[in-house]
Parts: C-alpha cells; structure tokens; sequence
C-alpha cells in the first residue's frame, strides 16, 4: 500500500534514517559543518565496479529524456570509470559557476544543508549503496548525490536558484515555513520537469539516478503534469514510497529562478491557513500534459 507523507519535512523526516533506524554514514569525524574527508584512496574495486553498473543503467536510459543542460554536464564530467574524486570536480565546477562539493557523511541538519547552499557549497554524501539496494535506496548516497544533482549545478541559471533556495531555507527556518519549502525542493529540484523544443525532459535528481521513474514519469499516462505554479507546488503533498502521482514542469530554469526568488513570507501566511491537496490532485482548469 502506498503511503502519503503528511508532514511534508523533506529535510528532517523524509528518508532519514535507513531501516534499522539509524543514519547511515560515519559522522565522527565530522566537523561543525558535518563536512568530512572523501579519502576516495579508501573505495574498494567493488565499489567502483557498482558506480559504473549504476552509471552504465542511467546513461542508457537518459538520453531523449534528460534535459540537454544536464546530458552536456554528464558527458564532460566524464565520470563514467568510477566512483568521481570530488576535488577535481569541484575545480571544474568552481570556474564555471562559482560552485563547490563538500563531502559530508551522510543527511545533515536542516540548518547545515542551507548553509552550504546559500554560500554555493553543494554538499555530496560519500558512501555509495550496497548490491542489494542497486534499484532502490532509502536515503540518498554519493550516486544519487553527484549524478543526479552534481551536472545541473554548471548551468549559471540553476546555479543561482539553488544559492537563493539555500537563503530562503535559512529564513524558512524562522517563519515555521519549512514543509512548504520541502515541497518545493521535492517537485523541482529532486522530481521536476522541464518543457522542451522536443517535448518533456527531465532535470530532477530523483528521477535522473532512478533506473524505472526515468520511462514511468515521461511515458506513463497515469501521473498529473501539471504547469509549475509556486503556491500550488506548495499545497501539495508528495510519495516518498512510490513514483509521483504528480510532476509539475516549468518552461524553463529562469522561470524557475524567477518564481522562486521572491521573500515567501507573505505566502507562507497564506498557506497556512489552507488545506493541503493530495499527491494525485488534479484541480478544475488545470493542464495535464500528454504523454509522449
């Protein structure tokens, strides 16, 4: 049975903690900012060899489906032999955007993840999945991480919006608005699609490290796909146990900066004292976008 999340807190309640209950990840080395070594020198061949199935999987199902920003990023990266050196990625990523990766053990606090991201630091975890969790993963590890996140961070204008995402996160936190701000990030950042001159694309970081929601969200007649629209994104719920009932599109990264760039505080008001609708919501007069 599918389960809807009706907290909404992406960030503190959302795969979190792996099925025994704990975090994953090796936090004692950590410092104030959870920020830690890669020591990339300590990922055994087996690992390797289980990045390049994964990457093998995704980049046989990417192309005509991810959005070109992302297919022209992964391709330079050229990461394709193994588990990629942060640092290096980081001195190509700097110069193009002003980004940087930081290794981190695995989730951090709230707090800490907006910090990172309104100062251009994009935090990566550095253990990667077992074999048994090659489809599936309760909480994101360094393929979700760097392959679905990593390639849309050269692109200047998707660069920008994360920073400012990052600085509405860290006034979020003050206003009691952070399961609207979850919602956002969850149906753009991880889960978003993007108009095309070809049609649909994606460029959600969910979908773009999954090997079935790639075709399911794409090709399915079954999900709404719906125009982005800011404070409906914000209404709605989401699965965290299934593929989406719901993907919203926008035109393109600068609507995405445009609309998301001003104060919320006045919206979160308003949301407020509004109902929540449903993952599977599809409202009177709303376009649905037609599978391919």
């Amino acid at each position: 049975m599918e389960t809807t999340v009706s907290t909404d807190d992406f960030f503190a309640s959302v795969a979190t903690k792996s099925d025994s209950g704990a975090l994953r990840g090796d936090y004692t080395h950590a410092d104030k900012n959870y920020v830690v070594a890669q020591n990339w020198a300590g990922y055994t061949p087996e690992q390797h060899a289980l990045w390049r199935r994964l990457y093998e999987r995704q980049a046989k199902l990417i192309p005509g489906r991810a959005c070109d920003v992302f297919l022209d990023s992964i391709k330079t990266l050229d990461v394709s032999q193994g588990i990629p050196q942060f640092d290096r990625t980081t001195e190509a990523l700097y110069k193009a955007t002003g980004w940087q990766l930081v290794a981190v053990p695995g989730l951090v606090p709230d707090h800490t993840f907006f910090e990172h991201l309104a100062n251009r630091r994009f935090p990566v975890t550095v253990w990667l999945r077992e074999e048994h969790e090659f489809d599936y993963i309760v909480e994101p590890d360094v393929f979700h991480d760097f392959f679905g996140h990593v390639p849309l961070l050269f692109n200047p204008i998707f660069a920008e919006h994360l920073q400012e995402y990052g600085k509405g996160g860290l006034k979020a936190l003050k206003l009691d608005g952070l399961a609207f701000l979850a919602r956002l990030y969850w149906y753009t950042i991880e889960f978003g699609l993007i108009q095309s001159p070809e049609g649909l694309r994606i460029y959600g970081a969910g979908i773009l490290s999954s090997g079935g929601e790639v075709e399911y969200c794409l090709r399915n007649p079954e999900p709404n796909r719906i125009p982005f629209q800011l404070d409906r994104v914000m209404r709605t719920l989401y699965k965290i146990d299934s593929y989406q009932e719901t993907y919203f599109v926008i035109r393109d990264f600068q609507q995405l900066f445009d609309d998301t760039a001003p104060d919320f505080t006045a919206l979160y008001e308003q949301l407020k004292a509004q109902d929540a609708l449903p993952a599977n919501t599809l409202l009177p007069g709303e376009k649905n976008f037609l599978v391919a």
